[in-house]
């Protein structure tokens, strides 16, 4: 099914002319990349090394009759303009908004559930602390306008460097566009005041701790708000700069709602499809088990094409990479041809992981035992992202250390989610698909391997008991799973490490620091080569914000 209207390689597609532009890998950045340079007016092709599109946008059917979003699993960070763009909702995008969107049940009988009903997040948290329920719309409120601010950022081009030689008139230019952008964060700084650009660094700087400290004196509810900053990182809430992955998970939308996270009808791997659709209507040829090999590069260091693996050559003007920094710059470009320095720089990027993902098949919801609302199928608890063992931020901090010392934490954080809920088309009547985001398992444990199926059955077991705590006979209601491991991530979906990022979000790999510093503008040292994944700006999430940045720097480049 989630390969309609995309076509396996064959040499004679490839060899019988030159293109404009090479995209390797199908992931959304890459299609999201192709489909605006075809709608310039280039030849595109993309390149995907797997059977199927989407990258870590997939929805892949490995139980019979369930359908699993494997890697990513919730929407709302892709752009406004590329859905306007790319006209995704013609091309099959149909969001499903979740609300109530987040659930916490507690150990003691009690739950938190928040969403956008203003009303109910209030009755909600004042179950905790009434001073918690009336300083809960002003955080919101702060990070909306924070939000606001970033905007501008996420949707530009870093204001890099200039780099190579050029003519005088693109000097100018590039010298303008940087002036510009300048003065509209000034402006924006000015209109946000000297003591919101305070606010704003303290969320920068400060560990999530920190922040939520400040603002709330509920556990609960500071310990659910923390898993936002920690999700897909090896950090604590005490990691200084965690606060801006916390806004990283607020900034995106549903339908022009602020902070809306969606499920997608057919699974993640419709987001792929819709843009997929979009590329290909635009005239972007799509070649699945088509892995790239290397880059062709010539002596003047300027790419001309790449080699597949079965030793296909495809020549091409340019090259945009939707693989991660690494394997771009390590594996994919021949040695000798970049920088000592800019080698070093990939290199030694932080792409550590302790992710692991287990999509699950079950024969009926959970019943979570604080929360017996006596609807007959799915209640309001069932609906957003469900916390288990976070209830308190020391929960989380512990287990994050655990893995630091190289174990798999002994008590998981999971953040469940239950898209069958509102997506009738994913499982069958009666039957569930529930996804399953835990942390923190290290790539190499000291304790074995996730190369052993024992081993990993033991790991899942630990994550279904934690469950049963909350929610008894969750365990027996499992009838198969599938489970990403951070080698798993790595050698499947392509992520190095295993890290959902390409790369760690720390502020010193972020903007002008990403991928590396001096080359954050999709841009690398190899002349008709650029990065369009989430390795560069503005980094990971299904965004398609680097696609459509870099498609624009390519565009710019090439018709001046």
């Amino acid at each position: 099914m989630w390969r309609r209207g995309f076509c396996s390689t064959t040499s004679s597609a490839l060899n019988n002319k030159k293109w404009d532009a090479l995209v390797i890998g199908g992931g959304h950045n890459g299609l999201t990349a192709a489909a605006y340079l075809a709608q310039s007016g280039l030849s595109v092709a993309v390149l995907e090394r797997r059977h199927l599109i989407g990258g870590a946008a997939i929805t892949e059917e490995l139980i019979p009759g369930f359908k699993f979003s494997r890697c990513s699993y919730l929407q709302s960070l892709l752009r406004p303009s590329i859905i306007r763009d790319l006209e995704l909702h013609r091309h099959g995008l149909k969001l499903l908004k979740r609300s109530p969107s987040s659930f916490t049940p507690c150990l003691d009988g009690r739950y938190l559930l928040l969403g956008p009903d203003a009303e109910l997040n209030h009755s909600e948290i004042s179950k905790f602390s009434k001073q918690d329920a009336d300083a809960y719309p002003r955080y919101e409120d702060q990070l909306e306008k924070f939000c606001k601010f970033m905007d501008p950022l996420i949707d530009s081009s870093p204001p890099e460097v200039h780099q190579g030689v050029s003519s005088f008139n693109s000097r100018l230019k590039h010298k303008l566009q940087k002036s510009e952008f300048w003065a509209h964060c000034l402006h924006q700084s000015v209109s946000m005041g000297q003591q919101g650009l305070v606010d704003f660094m303290d969320l920068l700087l400060s560990p999530a701790s920190n922040v939520l400290n400040r603002w709330f004196e509920s556990e609960v509810l500071k310990a659910t708000l923390a898993t936002d900053a920690v999700i897909g990182t090896t950090g604590n809430t005490q990691t200084p700069g965690s606060g801006y992955v916390l806004l990283h998970h607020v900034m995106g939308e549903t339908d022009g709602e602020r902070g809306i996270w969606s499920y997608v009808e057919g699974g993640m791997g419709s987001v792929s499809m819709a843009i997929g659709n979009a590329a290909k209507e635009a005239g972007v040829t799509i070649l699945t088990d088509a892995e790239v090999s290397k880059l062709m590069i010539n002596d003047s260091h300027t790419v001309t094409g790449v080699i597949l693996a079965d030793g296909t050559q495809v020549q091409s003007s340019v090259v945009l990479s939707n693989a991660t920094p690494y394997k771009t710059f390590m594996e994919l470009v021949p040695e000798n041809i970049l920088p000592d320095d800019f080698t070093r720089a990939v290199k030694h990027s932080d792409y550590s992981s302790a992710t692991t993902k287990i999509n699950l098949a079950v024969d009926k919801l959970p019943n979570f035992k604080s929360c017996n609302l006596n609807y007959p199928e799915a209640g309001p608890q069932h609906m957003g992202t469900i916390h288990i063992g976070s209830e308190r931020m020391e929960e989380i901090d512990t287990a994050c250390q655990e893995s630091m010392s190289g174990l798999p934490s002994k008590r998981p954080v999971i953040e469940m989610t239950i898209p069958s809920v509102l997506d009738k088309t994913i499982s069958p009547p009666g039957k569930h698909v529930i996804n399953l985001f835990i942390q923190y398992t290290p790539y190499k444990p000291n304790d074995g391997s996730w190369e052993d199926p024992a081993y990993r059955e033991s790991f899942a077991q630990r994550c279904f008991r934690l469950i049963d705590e909350y929610a008894p006979g969750f365990s027996s209601s499992v009838i198969g799973y599938d489970m990403l491991a951070p080698p798993d991530l790595e050698r499947i979906i392509g992520l190095t490490g295993g890290n959902i990022f390409h790369g760690a979000m720390g502020l010193d790999s972020l903007f002008l620091m990403r991928p590396v510093k001096g080359w954050s503008n999709y841009r690398t040292p190899v002349r008709g080569l650029y990065l369009c994944g989430s390795g560069a700006h503005p980094g990971g999430g299904v965004m398609g914000a680097p696609g459509r940045n870099a498609a624009r720097v390519v565009i710019d480049d090439i018709k001046g």
